[in-house]
């Protein structure tokens, strides 16, 4: 997909200020924190097409509104996920904005886990 420079603009800066996981990291924090949480921030139909099995979905539009009834502790590792790792990005930075302290964006996103073979639900 063809992105606009803007919107690169603010992912890289959003990129700059968070962390980010590979797919192996990912599932190696998954498995040695079983608070972790594993968040799918695309839109609605994306999450109804196929979703990682142990995720959880806040879509990007929500996500500022609803994060923090959705996981209350700001401690609480998140990893969250998109298409490609670009929305993600400016998700965790979002955030770590509101005071969220242990957030990952997925290099890969979606199709990293696809890649990886990760358990897929619908």
């Amino acid at each position: 997909m063809q992105h606009a420079p803007g919107f690169l603009r603010l992912v890289n800066e959003a990129r700059s200020r968070v962390k980010e996981a590979t797919v192996d990291e990912a599932r190696e924090r998954l498995a040695r924190n079983p608070k972790a949480v594993l968040m799918d921030v695309r839109e609605d139909h994306e999450w109804q097409a196929g979703h990682a099995a142990q995720a959880i979905h806040l879509g990007k539009g929500i996500l500022e509104r609803d994060l923090e009834k959705t996981v209350p502790d700001a401690e609480t590792e998140i990893i969250m996920y998109c298409g490609g790792g670009y929305r993600s990005a400016l998700t965790a930075d979002a955030a770590q904005r509101m005071g969220y302290r242990n957030v990952y964006s997925l290099i890969g996103g979606y199709k990293g886990l696809i890649a990886a073979n990760w358990p897929m639900a619908k």
